[in-house]
């Protein structure tokens, strides 16, 4: 992608010989790179994108695929269109972080981790709260549930595919006997964005899985035991160690 930064004036941000080429699913495209430019600071809060004309030349595509592309971004609230007067990049805090285009072109662009320290800090805290409800409401049934989600974690410990699909298991288990949609549709957002991430999931080693397995073993024995608190507590606890443990060295946090 060139350089997208805008001035005062856009009329010379993009330059017509630079055009990319047309690919498949035009609109995805061109929303991706409006969103990465925003995001990464290349088109600045507060200055105008570019014209449809400008968008549509440098992208390739017709100034439909970009009028529709810019109502995307809009969607999302990354952009403030005004008619006649232009489309302006909003502030920060305006942005939709939970809409899965903008949380992956976040964490793409993660050079520090911050995206994924403070979406550490956000499931520790919906999911210790989730814990909680659990232990508090838990049926017989439901114990049998969780105890089967915990015994194929032990089962798979020494294979790693099958492990990482047996601890989130366990996780989404606890989630939907918390009976709180909201909280695990958000959970679930934010963790299926993070495993997409290699810094998120990079080379766990065999110590790593026993320590899990035992902070697990931790959350499930509260729940068990219809401790509230402790299964909160156990819960945030593995989330914050569990992240710590895979976290890489960063110029924010070396």
């Amino acid at each position: 992608m060139n350089d997208l930064r805008a001035t005062g004036s856009s009329s010379r941000v993009f330059d017509r010989a630079a055009a990319r080429t047309p690919v498949s699913r035009l609109g995805v495209a061109v929303v991706h790179d409006l969103v990465t430019a925003i995001v990464t600071g290349e088109i600045a809060e507060g200055t105008m994108l570019p014209i449809e004309t400008e968008l549509s030349s440098h992208f390739g595509v017709s100034r439909t695929v970009v009028r529709e592309s810019v109502k995307r971004i809009e969607e999302k609230g990354l952009v403030a269109v005004v008619q006649g007067s232009g489309t302006t990049v909003r502030t920060r805090e305006s942005w939709n972080v939970l809409d899965p285009v903008v949380l992956q072109v976040m964490l793409e662009n993660d050079a520090s981790l911050g995206v994924l320290d403070d979406l550490a800090i956000v499931r520790s805290s919906l999911e210790g709260a989730m814990a909680a409800a659990t232990a508090a409401r838990r049926s017989d049934d439901e114990l049998d549930e969780l105890r089967s989600a915990f015994e194929r974690m032990e089962e798979t410990i020494d294979h790693e595919v099958e492990y990482n699909d047996a601890d989130m298991l366990f996780h989404v288990v606890v989630m939907q006997q918390s009976r709180i949609p909201l909280a695990e549709s958000i959970t679930r957002s934010l963790f299926s964005r993070a495993r997409e991430s290699a810094r998120f999931t990079a080379n766990p080693s065999r110590d790593a899985f026993a320590k899990t397995l035992d902070e697990h073993r931790k959350v499930l024995e509260a729940i068990e035991a219809g401790d509230a608190a402790g299964a909160e507590a156990a819960m945030r606890a593995h989330i914050m160690d569990a992240w710590l443990r895979r976290r890489q060295p960063t110029a924010r946090n070396p």
